[in-house]
């Protein structure tokens, strides 16, 4: 993948977390048990956190293109997808269903950042 679309995707993402916490904060309160505010809030919280970790990614991408941060890049997504995607969906549609893969996207993104930090520690050692 190219480094600027990391830099891109996380981007978007990041801003998407920015709108969905603020329809969080206004519009999601009256709709939602407090868990389930929890919950999005969660969601949230995780989106940006991995958003922000795309971007890392892409600017590592921008001295030393490596495969450990395409597998980086890519497990950040999937989880972001799996993790904040599925719960998100969960509590849209009431769909019980979607939070079975929702560990999943935790565990991608645990090998997303573990990717991160084997591919800084390449990067020491060559320099």
């Amino acid at each position: 993948m190219q480094t600027t679309t990391f830099v891109f995707l996380g981007s978007l993402l990041a801003a998407l977390a920015v709108g969905l916490g603020a329809i969080g904060a206004h519009a999601l309160e009256k709709q939602l048990t407090p868990e389930q505010l929890e919950t999005f809030h969660t969601a949230v919280d995780y989106l940006m956190i991995h958003a922000l970790g795309l971007v890392l990614v892409g600017l590592f991408r921008l001295s030393r293109p490596s495969r450990l941060l395409d597998v980086a890049g890519g497990a950040m997504l999937l989880g972001i997808l799996l993790f904040s995607g599925f719960l998100l969906a969960w509590l849209a549609t009431g769909i019980k269903a979607f939070v079975f893969l929702v560990p999943i996207g935790g565990v991608a993104f645990i090998v997303g950042w573990l990717a991160l930090a084997a591919a800084s520690c390449r990067c020491w050692q060559k320099t």
